[in-house]
């Protein structure tokens, strides 16, 4: 509009100029606006008379033709890019939600919740990241080099849960930054799904039983974190050193991990060293998890039991290779493996 009102305005300073008196500046004015909206009309009288009148008149019509051109072009550019396209990647973004089963409802992409991101993303676990901000989500996409499944809204909101797929999912992450959003988060989730694992970043210590009794599976405290790992790179820093490197390796990611032997697996009953998860699957037993029983560095004549749940390290296409393997009901063939 700015660039429409100059080209009418300069074109009927420059005929009023040019006409030496011949017509007003009113005058002068409207045939300028007649000559840019090209409607037609006829010419001022002794128009032709005027040197370079016509060209000035020539010259009204093609700016404004060129300026509603331009205007154009921005306007279907801002429909096809920013209505259409938003609304076609939110189409897109929503049929990739729902094709996902057993994934991890992470809300809140805060400073906390980006690293949250990066280890689901390191351990190629599917998830859904629940964020206000949808530049802020693209930004932590771009920062990760991954699509990133989102759903903007407010994370303690149903409506925004279900729109993340929290009814098919296997676990919720609420870590959001005040002690009562993540305690609304954990209220609606267990009650629009019962059977998932809902892990709670907790700030204030009192908030910690609440949200346990809201139903949240376990509470993380960043400040006991940190505190911790402050102190332990102090006392161990060769261990925490090799941990970091472990994690923040790039390539084959090395990770503590567990496998869980249902009832009817092949492994129930048998013996550590009957089963050699090094050699076929390149993965080592740390621990052996029963219920409340723990066995640490378990022995090689350690006998694996229904509901048991193996702690392993060892890379993690390895280690979702042997969690397939032991919910399998006959053992699968041998493989030596180099």
């Amino acid at each position: 509009m700015l660039a429409l009102t100059g080209v009418i305005s300069a074109g009927g300073c420059a005929l009023y100029a040019l006409g030496d008196g011949r017509w007003s500046f009113f005058e002068a004015l409207y045939f300028a606006v007649i000559c840019a909206s090209t409607v037609g009309f006829g010419e001022v009288p002794g128009l032709a008379e005027v040197p370079f009148g016509r060209v000035v008149t020539v010259g009204i019509i093609l700016s404004s033709l060129g300026v509603v051109a331009y205007f154009q072009s921005a306007l279907t550019t801002f429909l096809v890019q920013d209505v259409i396209g938003n609304r076609l990647r939110q189409r897109r973004m929503e049929k990739m939600i729902d094709s996902l089963e057993d994934h991890v409802v992470v809300a809140g992409a805060g400073t906390l919740g980006v690293y949250v991101i990066s280890e689901l993303v390191a351990t190629r676990t599917p998830f859904v990241v629940i964020d206000k901000s949808r530049q802020h989500v693209e930004s932590v996409a771009r920062d990760l080099k991954v699509k990133v499944p989102h759903v903007v809204g407010d994370a303690t909101q149903d409506a925004t849960l279900l729109a993340a797929g929290i009814v098919r999912a296997s676990g919720v992450i609420a870590a959001l930054t005040e002690d009562r959003d993540n305690l609304y988060v954990t209220i609606s989730a267990r009650g629009l799904n019962a059977k998932a694992r809902i892990v709670s970043k907790v700030v204030a210590p009192d908030a910690t039983q609440k949200l346990m009794r809201a139903g949240a599976n376990a509470v993380v405290s960043p400040t006991r974190i940190g505190g911790l790992r402050i102190a332990s790179e102090m006392l161990r820093p060769t261990t925490v050193g090799f941990l970091d490197k472990m994690i923040q390796a790039r390539g084959s990611a090395l990770r503590f991990d567990e496998v869980a032997v249902p009832a009817g697996s092949w492994l129930v009953g048998k013996q550590l060293r009957d089963v050699p998860l090094r050699r076929d699957h390149g993965v080592s037993v740390v621990a052996l998890y029963l219920r409340d029983d723990m066995n640490v560095n378990p022995p090689p004549d350690a006998t694996i039991e229904a509901e048991m749940v193996l702690v392993v390290v060892g890379e993690v296409e390895r280690i979702r290779e042997l969690r397939k393997v032991a919910e399998q009901p006959d053992a699968p063939p041998t493989s030596a493996r180099r």
